[in-house]
């Protein structure tokens, strides 16, 4: 994966925002981080559970790395060069997820079903102005 394809990944998240701090981009929804990278680096860091940050760095070392500072509260730097793109999405989804206001989650999760689902939920459902009094 490169850093151009992970920052698309990030901005392409509801609300998220790209706000350089600290000499890198820090992308960010509601103004709290989610992940941290720069487009000269070779790593990003991703913030995780201390649960997926362990399982992650057990799975693959050269990949995945405790962040420092940060670790200690699940963040795991990752290897752009060694992340395939469906891992790489998954970590960002799970990223900004643990960050964002649930309402902006439910409101993903609502886009996922697609409209194809929706539609065809709604067709056969009445509204209460719709249904026969008795």
């Amino acid at each position: 994966m490169t850093y151009r394809e992970f920052r698309r990944l990030c901005l392409a998240l509801p609300e998220a925002e790209e706000i350089e701090t600290w000499g890198e981009a820090t992308f960010r929804v509601k103004a709290r981080i989610f992940a941290i990278g720069s487009p000269e680096g070779r790593t990003v860091s991703l913030k995780a559970s201390l649960d997926d940050q362990a399982g992650l760095v057990a799975m693959d070392p050269k990949t995945f790395a405790v962040a420092a500072y940060t670790g200690r509260f699940g963040w795991v730097n990752v290897s752009l060069t060694r992340l395939g793109p469906e891992l790489g999405a998954r970590l960002v989804r799970n990223a900004w997820e643990r960050t964002a206001p649930r309402r902006l989650i439910r409101d993903g999760e609502t886009r996922k079903l697609g409209a194809d689902t929706l539609g065809r939920r709604r067709a056969g459902a009445r509204s209460k102005a719709e249904e026969p009094r008795r």
